[in-house]
């Protein structure tokens, strides 16, 4: 086999690699740091131009020195070789990493955000010990991985994590996604991004808008209406389920539903039952019996009870032919404080004295129908 004795080391483009290298150990020992920019100036010049060409080894070689060298020069010529060098394919490893540590966000910015050479452990490093404006430059880099945004997202500050919540190149953890919902609740600008990414799971954002203050949700509703009141839905949904687990698991209502079922199989549930139950205050036996007089849910006519919707419950007593006597015991049962006081009353009088049956009928239908809209679209998510 022919001997090859080519060696990096040599021929006229190894030269000048070579005799730089040479140059840059020469002024390490020297104290002149004008002279140390000037020659690693010099050194980035040559990779910038023949970088690509050189071989592992050389690449090595620079290394070494450069890492030692780059502590050794001021900030100006450390954030002038890290702005060079970040976009370098084949930039020193360990340079880059020390580049990517620098206190100094002109240094270490341009590395955090554009260079492929700087590893994940030290993104973490620098996530967890370094300023935001370090963590604001991790959050623009083209990819993120989910240890690096598990830190984004907890230790930044709101322009951080909006940033990173809006970067496609990120990916989150379970425990990222959980922390995204945590810090959008009070802040509309990092909930439209999280909002609007198509990789966070549905169960994450169900719990951003369930959580999300006022304000939060109408910005949500403004990004995305239709996204909006699906998951609007969603919340109701999961709220409902709850609620069924609670009821179906009462003994007052097993004993109950039974009963006032039986009673209107006979023909027996009338006014005057309904409103002795109410007169009673036997909750399970009135919710149990309005609905089947009015054809809704039992946790259509609870929900109406416990959130407050007097309006609801008005007109759901004037659609089924109730008396206001009978209507009053009802709303005296809610579970809201003050829900019988006289002056609520006074004015719940009036609205159902005021309400036309005709009127009235035609919002129970409407009940009905958004009430089997509601079921058709459960049975598609």
């Amino acid at each position: 086999m022919p001997h090859n004795n080519a060696s990096p080391t040599r021929g006229a483009d190894s030269a000048t690699p070579q005799s730089l290298i040479d140059e840059l150990e020469d002024s390490i020992t020297k104290q002149n740091m004008r002279q140390r920019a000037a020659v690693m100036r010099r050194v980035t010049d040559l990779f910038m131009v023949s970088g690509a060409g050189f071989s592992e080894e050389h690449i090595a070689m620079f290394d070494d020195v450069m890492s030692r060298l780059v502590s050794a020069i001021d900030s100006s010529a450390r954030a002038e070789l890290g702005e060079r060098l970040a976009r370098c394919p084949t930039a020193p490893l360990k340079t880059s990493q020390i580049l990517a540590l620098d206190d100094e966000i002109a240094v270490a910015g341009p590395v955090l955000t554009h260079s492929e050479r700087v590893d994940q452990k030290t993104l973490v490093e620098t996530a967890k010990t370094k300023s935001q404006e370090h963590l604001i430059a991790i959050s623009q880099r083209s990819s993120i991985s989910e240890a690096v945004t598990d830190v984004l997202v907890e230790r930044g500050n709101a322009e951080v994590v909006a940033n990173t919540a809006a970067n496609p190149g990120a990916k989150f953890s379970e425990f990222g996604c959980i922390t995204l919902v945590a810090r959008s609740q009070e802040n509309s600008e990092i909930a439209r991004r999280v909002w609007a990414r198509p990789d966070i799971p549905r169960h994450h954002l169900l719990s951003l808008f369930a959580a999300a203050s006022e304000e939060v949700q109408r910005q949500l509703e403004t990004t995305d209406r239709q996204k909006a009141e699906l998951y609007r839905y969603m919340v109701a949904q999961a709220k409902n389920q709850v609620q069924t687990q609670i009821r179906e698991g009462s003994e007052a209502y097993a004993a109950a539903r039974p009963y006032v079922e039986s009673l209107h199989r006979a023909g027996q549930l009338n006014e005057e039952r309904l409103r002795a139950f109410a007169c009673d205050n036997k909750f399970d036996e009135t919710t149990v019996a309005l609905a089947l007089l009015s054809q809704l849910s039992v946790g259509h006519v609870e929900r109406a009870f416990v959130h407050d919707q007097v309006d609801h419950l008005l007109v759901i007593a004037k659609a089924i032919g109730l008396s206001w006597e009978t209507t009053k015991a009802i709303l005296q049962m809610r579970t809201v404080p003050g829900g019988g006081n006289g002056q609520d009353l006074g004015r719940h009088h009036a609205s159902f004295t005021k309400l036309q049956q005709a009127t009235a009928t035609s919002a129970l239908q409407f009940y009905r129908l958004r009430a089997r809209a509601e079921a058709q679209l459960e049975s598609l998510t």
